[in-house]
């Protein structure tokens, strides 16, 4: 088969083990996954029913452009409908953006450490890839606006940066947005949005007011609960909006999936719980840094990422064989680290607990 010579350089991507998988492999009964930054809590009690609503109506396709849950959405955040685009996912999103605006005489800038999605969707449209150095988890704001030029089409700023949590700061953002041009599109990846509380976060929003090249992505599949329907949104310019029309799926969400993120966004209620109780549990991990002397990023999500100072491949399976699901950091080039959701107070305590005996013990007794 004459496939994209691009393809021979990445390999399909791998999301870990699901908890089913690890039950079977390990013989166990009951396995806690936190690797994947879902919600442990959940979605709000109103999509149940929202989505019972629907199951009448399953053998007619969906609405194609999700016209109830764009005036919800466009009311919620404070846009015109005509600024909105809706994905299966972030990643489909990402995908249009790649397809729409990448090519083999283009170029695309991110971090070095950030969502491998970026990278992967610009290789298979055969763009290059120019990825700068982290500093201290965050990205390097200089760096990459020295690694723009005329064959710049897009630069990715995932904020907050998945797998470290950093963000960067709207000051920051932007000194990108007036430094480049204004062809050049910035696509900030807002996937954990509704986890932030830091007060100098980017109102992009806001921001897009005066920067047409600005577009912004956000999803359900975090702090909504909704991982498992596969719906995100992008904010945009209506011109941005019209490209990515061309090359979306005519039916890429479902009627559960639209029906689920109404009720969803109509319980904020629920969105505040989840952020309180996620911070709180944050700090059970920075608490147990500090105890052991281990660095990790603060972050503005719903994740940590940690320097454990030994192996985390051998961790994560020891990790595996007791029942918890951790994202070694090796997945990110940081063999090192590895990345913790957080779970639920029980949790929490039972992962803490379990890690802290393996710290005290010798790392070769730990393989």
């Amino acid at each position: 088969m004459k496939r994209k010579k691009q393809l021979e350089i990445i390999t399909p991507y791998h999301p870990g083990k699901s908890i089913e998988e690890v039950k079977r492999a390990y013989g166990l009964h009951h396995v806690v996954k936190l690797a994947s930054n879902e919600n442990p809590f959940g979605c709000s009690h109103n999509v149940q029913e929202a989505m019972m609503a629907e199951l009448t109506k399953l053998a007619s396709y969906p609405d194609s452009r999700a016209n109830k849950l764009r005036k919800k959405l466009a009311e919620s955040i404070g846009v015109n409908q005509d600024q909105l685009i809706f994905g299966n996912g972030t990643d489909e999103l990402i995908r249009m953006l790649a397809r729409t605006y990448l090519g083999d005489r283009t170029n695309t800038v991110m971090s070095e450490l950030t969502f491998s999605q970026y990278k992967r969707n610009a290789i298979i449209e055969g763009a290059e890839v120019r990825e700068v150095p982290h500093i201290n988890g965050r990205h390097d704001i200089m760096g990459i606006i020295d690694a723009v030029d005329e064959n710049t089409s897009i630069v990715w700023i995932c904020n907050p940066n998945n797998p470290t949590g950093e963000y960067v700061r709207e000051h920051e953002l932007i000194k990108l947005l007036n430094k480049i041009d204004h062809d050049i599109l910035v696509v900030c990846d807002e996937a954990y949005y509704e986890y932030v509380d830091a007060h100098d976060f980017p109102n992009t929003v806001n921001l897009m007011k005066e920067y047409r090249n600005l577009v912004i992505t956000r999803t359900f599949s975090k702090a909504y609960g909704l991982a498992g329907l596969r719906i995100g949104y992008g904010i945009c310019h209506p011109d941005v909006v019209k490209d990515l029309e061309i090359v979306r799926e005519t039916f890429n969400t479902s009627r559960l999936a639209q029906a689920a993120a109404i009720a969803a966004l109509e319980d904020q209620a629920f969105i505040k719980v989840c952020r309180e109780k996620n911070r709180k549990e944050l700090e059970q991990y920075y608490s147990f840094c500090w105890r052991f002397g281990l660095s990790y990023f603060p972050t503005q999500t719903n994740f940590i990422f940690i320097d454990m100072k030994r192996k985390t491949d051998e961790l994560a399976d020891c990790l595996l064989r007791k029942g918890f699901i951790i994202r070694p950091g090796s997945e990110f080039g940081c063999p090192t680290s590895v990345r913790i959701t957080m779970g639920s107070s029980t949790q929490n305590d039972d992962l803490i607990a379990y890690l802290s005996q393996l710290l005290q013990m010798p790392e070769t007794e730990t393989l």
